[in-house]
């Protein structure tokens, strides 16, 4: 089952990181504009941050939250596909308000689909699954424009692009085929604490006083079931919950900031590659060592036990780190290195993210939890690329330090919001 789950993960979210590239190239080529290629996949990934919460709050309530998973997957798919059959065809106006409509569904190959591992993988092996979960984003990263790339020079911009729709369609089987939820274990979950986290100050408490707010959610958890609750506040509780627990305030906080420097990243490293070498292409193999040095690093973490908390600190150094590493590059293989730094931090990080997530989430907020961050840290990254624009107009290296400031800010927010 897990493998079915895994599967399923790895088309959508290769069929997912295909889709933007596969749409910027279908953009240009039909239209010959890039106003209306970047604006296509502006609508798509905009509204993620009202999608999200909302989709969140519907998996939640869902008994058989892979239904609502496939539907929503096959929406996303439709809306792309949609957007692919009237480029060049339908008001550009027509073309980005159905961008906007799929981007409300985007959440669902992410967050969406995170947050039923646990459905899939006893408690007992879930960092294990986890850590190969997050994998499945590196593998997303690095084949998904790759295969874009190739695609279109055999085939054209119009294959590329229904190329992803179809692999993303693809991932509907394995969403539909989740098992149906377990509500007594989807209570229980909200209780149950990573060994590890042993040093948060929220887990060292009395276990008498653990005892009785546990006895107390349960009398809240029988209220709920007696007494549904509105979708506004379903919203309220899921946000509330990322607001009052501490260490899920902080991986979130600490998340949305590093995503900002992560957009810095991203839109430097092709003129930092055509800075050092005079060609484009070499800036674009940066980020497919980044994305292959965070596989590695995350099929290591598969094999180990380790502390999400101080996993998702330490990481975001490394970040700072390579970043820095990369503003100071005088050659290209000095460069490369700073990628696989980078890899070394990004993937990490993410693992120590949903653990964390799988750790705190209450279970009837689960799914919201993990689609409000993944909205969240949509929206951050959006935020980055539109400031690294004017620095890398300055130079790659300045928005590559400036970066490297931003992972210090977010460090330092984790500490601020590490302390009673």
């Amino acid at each position: 089952m897990l493998g079915r789950y895994m599967a399923g993960a790895v088309a959508a979210r290769t069929g997912n990181e295909m889709a933007g590239p596969a749409l910027l190239v279908l953009g240009l080529a039909v239209t010959d504009s890039a106003v209306v290629a970047s604006s296509l996949l502006s609508g798509l990934t905009i509204s993620a941050a009202v999608g999200g919460p909302l989709l969140g709050v519907l998996l939640d309530r869902a008994r058989r939250p892979g239904l609502l998973l496939a539907a929503s997957i096959g929406g996303y798919a439709a809306g792309l596909a949609l957007i692919i059959a009237g480029v060049g065809r339908a008001p550009h106006v027509l073309l980005v308000a159905l961008a906007v409509l799929a981007g409300l569904l985007g959440p669902a190959l992410a967050g969406g689909w995170t947050a039923q591992l646990p459905l899939v993988s006893p408690p007992e092996r879930l960092p294990r699954s986890n850590a190969l979960d997050a994998m499945t984003y590196n593998v997303a990263g690095l084949a998904g424009p790759a295969v874009v790339g190739v695609i279109t020079m055999a085939a054209g911009a119009l294959a590329a692009a229904l190329a992803s729709v179809a692999l993303v369609l693809a991932s509907t089987g394995a969403a539909w085929m989740l098992p149906r939820k377990d509500t007594k274990q989807s209570k229980d979950t909200k209780h149950t604490k990573d060994p590890e986290s042993a040093e948060d100050p929220e887990s060292a408490r009395d276990p008498e006083a653990i005892d009785a707010e546990v006895a107390d959610a349960g009398a809240a958890d029988r209220a709920d079931a007696a007494q549904p609750r509105s979708l506004r506040a379903e919203l309220t509780a899921g946000f509330a919950a990322i607001a009052r627990k501490g260490s899920l305030r902080r991986a979130t906080v600490t998340s949305m900031i590093t995503m900002v420097g992560v957009a810095m990243l991203v839109v430097a490293a092709p003129l930092l590659g055509e800075e050092l070498t005079g060609e484009v292409g070499y800036g674009a193999m940066l980020l497919a060592v980044v994305a292959v040095a965070g596989l590695a690093a995350n099929a290591v973490l598969a094999r180990i036990t380790f502390d999400p908390d101080r996993m998702l600190l330490g990481s975001t150094l490394v970040i700072a780190l390579s970043l820095a590493l990369a503003a100071a590059a005088d050659s290209y293989w000095v460069a490369v290195v700073a990628a696989v730094v980078a890899g070394v931090g990004e993937g990490p990080q993410l693992t120590a993210l949903f653990a964390v997530r799988h750790r705190e989430a209450p279970g009837r907020l689960r799914s919201q939890i993990f689609t409000t961050g993944a909205s969240l840290k949509i929206t951050s990254f959006a935020i980055g690329s539109a400031l690294a624009g004017p620095l890398v107009d300055v130079s790659p290296g300045t928005a590559l330090l400036a970066g490297a400031g931003i992972m210090v800010l977010a460090a330092l927010a984790y500490a601020l919001l590490s302390r009673p």
